[in-house]
């Protein structure tokens, strides 16, 4: 059981690959989300314990590290690529571009 005072564990300790046992949580939940029934979001706050908002934010900063590309090369580019579209999709509509 774990101390008033003691910090909650958010998985912060890396192992020898860099990555916190939240970072390989959230690259295998990145895999299989579909396999859950209802929206994603409703999935991120039962499992994570955390806002779309912030998953999303976490995600990104993970997606960037030398650390996931290793782990899941396949996952994080592919990721990657959905981010670049996307960017690309909401500057476009900024400037009044058709995509």
């Amino acid at each position: 059981m774990q101390s008033a005072h003691a910090p909650a564990d958010h998985g912060d300790e890396h192992d020898s690959d860099g990555l916190s046992r939240r970072d390989r949580e959230i690259l295998a939940f990145e895999r299989q989300w579909w396999k859950y029934a209802g929206a994603k979001e409703q999935a991120i706050r039962e499992l994570f314990d955390m806002s779309a908002t912030r998953y999303y934010q976490v995600l990104n900063a993970l997606i960037d590290t030398p650390s996931a590309l290793s782990a899941d090369p396949m996952l994080v580019k592919r990721l990657r690529r959905l981010r670049a579209s996307r960017q690309r999709q909401r500057s476009a509509r900024r400037l009044g571009i058709e995509v």
